[in-house]
């Protein structure tokens, strides 16, 4: 880039890359610098184990893709970006050759839920009907908004999700099936389901796949990450990779820097410019349980023995509500377990590009504790073995990364945690600390853009275009909030 650019973005991931555009909706240019070899953060995609065998070395499921206020503005299609969608969302194998499915329609999930049917109805049919106001008011809520669609809505969402798992599925459900659809979505929040909010993850998700479902983008999440980028280039602004921040003083006089990183980071480049309050906050928030992760390179599909199961994107490999409880609540206590709830994709059964003609990728990972560098290789295929007998067998290579690792080669995933911070009902009210406006730093200029902000982790972007429109309007004074460009 010829000259300063207006605004630089520290972190080229989801978050980074929505801010950066929301940025360059309003003219300026825009700068992003990457301390990897290549932009995406969690959404890259790489050749972890043989040619042409493509794995999500991250996030790879995309249910808020398909949903989020900023990507449907962004237009995926219309940027040459494929979502591809399983007959199945996900799946739930129990004991006994049975299985909790969910599906695109409510009606069939809850009918494959026995007495629990009109239950599951009740809760999700509200949500469903209205789940694109929901979402878009809890996205975007922590821009001081109130709901002002579908206020019944959010109201029967807030009041269920706000207490712990085992509340909801006991209040509205007895059967294993239902109990463990909603505590296997509940779960993807690496926190103990016995603690606040817990029930809300698993309505959120619960509700997305009957709405926009659970789509994996075809190719890999990298074609997202790289369909970000070629906007931003477009739009004049610039990628840089292979550089790592440091010290903020890099960036003195760009009028505006965003940060798609941790807040701990945001501390250590700002050195002496943040204030002791605000350091001693930083240094009490939480970052939670760690990942260990697994990719196969399969012979063929993973032989589940429940048919539904084999037609899954998605499958919480964990038994029932009770066995899926105490796995999580053994990571966040800091224990192994050797029964773990495994969360698992099967991206070749709905997205054939993944590997070569007749090739099966197969992608998963555990819960541990923070930090823990424990192979857990032998539980998590032992815990697929159980509900797929033969598995091992059709196992012709794997790729391990364990929390130390995924922290390697994510510094934003600090002890292998994937969600740059717990979800907690505490941190996810105050993110990263207790102020009216979470995204502004001490250091005048500078924003938190990371999934350390509201509304925390996953792919929808919002974090960065939340703290897009700060910035906007607090350094720039643009008070109407600039629409995305369109494809070119």
């Amino acid at each position: 880039m010829n000259g300063k650019p207006d605004a630089v973005v520290v972190g080229a991931g989801p978050n980074g890359l929505a801010a950066a555009l929301r940025l360059a909706a309003a003219g300026l240019r825009v700068q992003v610098v990457e301390a990897a070899d290549k932009p995406g953060g969690g959404m890259r995609t790489e050749e972890l184990t043989r040619p042409g065998y493509r794995h999500d070395t991250c996030s790879i499921v995309h249910p808020m893709a398909a949903a989020a206020p900023f990507f449907r503005e962004f237009d995926l299609p219309s940027r040459g970006v494929r979502l591809v969608h399983p007959e199945v969302a996900y799946a739930h194998p129990l004991d006994g050759g049975r299985a909790a499915v969910s599906y695109h329609s409510l009606e069939e999930t809850a009918a494959g839920l026995g007495a629990d049917a009109a239950a599951y109805q009740r809760l999700f049919g509200p949500l469903v009907e209205s789940a694109q106001d929901v979402i878009d008011f809890f996205l975007m809520s922590r821009l001081r908004r109130l709901p002002t669609r579908s206020v019944g809505a959010v109201t029967h969402f807030a009041l269920n999700a706000l207490p712990n798992v085992r509340w909801l599925v006991h209040r509205w459900f007895g059967t294993d099936e239902a109990q463990a659809l909603i505590a296997g979505a509940a779960a993807h929040g690496m926190l103990d389901l016995g603690r606040p909010l817990t029930a809300g993850l698993g309505m959120v998700l619960g509700m997305l796949a009957h709405h926009r479902g659970w789509p994996l983008v075809e190719g890999g999440s990298q074609n997202l990450a790289d369909a970000m980028v070629r906007a931003l280039e477009q739009q004049g602004g610039e990628v840089v990779t292979g550089h790592r921040v440091t010290d903020l003083r890099e960036f003195d006089g760009v009028p505006a820097v965003l940060l798609d990183t941790t807040p701990r980071a945001f501390v250590d480049m700002a050195g002496d410019r943040v204030h002791e309050g605000y350091r001693r906050w930083v240094s009490r928030y939480k970052h939670g349980a760690g990942v260990f992760k697994i990719d196969w390179v399969l012979s063929e599909p993973v032989p589940w023995t429940h048919p539904e199961v084999r037609r899954a994107g998605t499958i919480h490999v964990a038994g029932s509500l009770q066995e899926t409880m105490a796995g999580e609540a053994a990571s966040a206590a800091g224990r192994i377990t050797d029964r773990p709830y495994v969360l698992a994709v099967q991206p070749t059964v709905v997205d054939p590009t993944r590997a070569p003609e007749g090739g099966h990728v197969f992608w998963a990972y555990v819960h541990v504790p923070h930090g823990s560098d424990v192979d857990m290789t032998e539980a998590i295929e032992a815990q697929v073995e159980r509900f797929a007998p033969g598995f091992r067998d059709t196992v012709l290579e794997r790729a391990v990364k364990n929390a130390p690792a995924m922290e390697a080669w994510n510094p934003n995933h600090i002890g292998g945690d994937i969600s740059n911070g717990e979800a907690s009902l505490q941190q996810m009210l105050f993110r990263p600390v207790p102020r009216w406006n979470t995204y502004k730093t001490p250091v005048d200029g500078v924003y938190l853009a990371s999934a350390a902000t509201p509304p925390g982790p996953a792919v929808h972007g919002a974090c960065g275009d939340n703290a897009a429109r700060v910035a906007l309007r607090e350094v720039f004074g643009v008070r109407e909030v600039p629409r995305l460009r369109p494809a070119v």
